[in-house]
């Protein structure tokens, strides 16, 4: 199979949307198929995974470079001839090439990653998010297949107006997130760095950015008698705002970690801390859960599929600070409840690789070409 992959993000900047692209790109690769990544400039990677990389021009927005709509990106789509069209987190870029296909007659998937609407309520333009979702379903409406990474994200698709949507979520690295790597020197020195023996280290792993909500961990004032030492893992431009905004709980800022440093970061933890409510997915809570560490994230959005409530974890209020710091002292204080959690969390997760996700793509990717070469793709078989 030949897929145009055209993402809003990619190497070398590093977030959900790149991750998720990086982990298809491999599968199709091991798989044998053939592929095009169409992409927002960047330095250098001009190819990934034995597949070339096209760059189209971009402006650059908080840190990170937005693809432009550019003729290029018909033009190269043409020129590669795929039989199905991956649109990831499509908005600028990404409507570009679902119009593209369309007009090629070419079917297309689109996945639904990045709630544009509530980050845009929570960078200050709230007034907006009516006319964004209006954009999202004119965007959308012209997908072949709108892929929906949790039940909350269909529910809100199909309130704006979405049709033809399916569910496909994301695998995690059971191997290199392990509970096992909290047993080695790596995790041991990494909990000397950040706290005391007796302390118990409640952690956050993400971007540090105003739609992950990590004001709401001031409510943990108090949780710090306890015994609970605060460390955060990212970076982003929130970090200097959340130094003052959270002095009083004298956190610990590690700043972004990769690769295996992160998998100790995650093994080193007591309790994760999920805080935002905006997110579609919510991989860091499976990359604990997959480390062996239980959970508190709110009950809102991707978190409500991933935390089962009292039994990997705790889904609290977020309309109230002692849902949050109610959830975080149980756990702080109760090392056998931890540990049942951290148990069932892993369990939960292990597996969902990769590899059974990839292929569990390659079945929407077979269904959309099958639909559209007998031109009823109102019709596309249910996974």
């Amino acid at each position: 199979m030949r897929v145009v992959v055209v993402t809003e993000s990619f190497l070398p900047t590093v977030n959900g949307v790149t991750t998720s692209v990086l982990r298809v790109l491999d599968h199709l690769a091991a798989r044998g198929h053939e592929a095009l990544v169409i992409a927002p400039a960047g330095r250098g990677h001009d190819s990934y995974a034995g597949f070339r990389v096209h760059r189209v021009p971009s402006v650059a927005y908080r840190q990170f470079p937005v693809g432009l709509p550019n003729p290029q990106v018909a033009a190269a789509i043409a020129a590669f001839r795929p039989d199905v069209v991956h649109v990831a987190s499509p908005f600028l870029l990404g409507a570009q090439a679902i119009s593209a296909a369309a007009r090629l007659g070419l079917p297309s998937v689109a996945v639904f990653q990045t709630d544009v609407a509530k980050y845009a309520a929570h960078n200050g333009f709230s007034a907006a998010s009516r006319v964004v979702w209006r954009l999202v379903r004119k965007i959308h409406e012209q997908a072949t297949l709108t892929l929906v990474p949790s039940e909350a994200s269909r529910r809100d698709l199909e309130a704006a107006g979405v049709e033809r949507l399916a569910r496909w979520g994301r695998g995690v690295d059971s191997v290199r997130y392990h509970p096992n790597n909290r047993f080695g020197e790596a995790a041991a020195e990494f909990r000397r760095r950040v706290a005391d023996p007796e302390q118990v280290i409640v952690g956050y792993v993400g971007r540090l950015a105003p739609e992950k909500e990590l004001e709401r961990l001031a409510a943990l004032r108090g949780v710090g008698g306890h015994g609970v030492r605060l460390v955060i893992v990212g970076g982003g431009p929130s970090l200097g705002a959340l130094r003052r905004r959270l002095k009083h709980l004298d956190p610990v800022f590690m700043g972004p970690l990769h690769g295996d440093d992160l998998a100790t970061a995650y093994a080193a933890l007591d309790v994760f801390v999920h805080t935002g409510t905006t997110e579609t997915f919510g991989q860091t809570v499976q990359e604990a859960h997959a480390s062996g560490v239980p959970v508190v994230a709110p009950a809102a959005g991707g978190p409500l599929d991933l935390v089962r409530h009292g039994v990997d974890g705790f889904l609290f209020d977020p309309r109230h600070d002692h849902s949050l710091r109610r959830s975080v002292r149980t756990l702080a204080t109760d090392p056998e409840l931890r540990a049942r959690f951290g148990e069932a969390g892993r369990r939960a997760v292990v597996g969902r690789t990769w590899q059974s996700i990839g292929d569990e793509l390659l079945g929407h990717y077979e269904r959309v070409v099958a639909a559209s070469r007998s031109l009823d793709v109102e019709t596309i078989p249910a996974p």
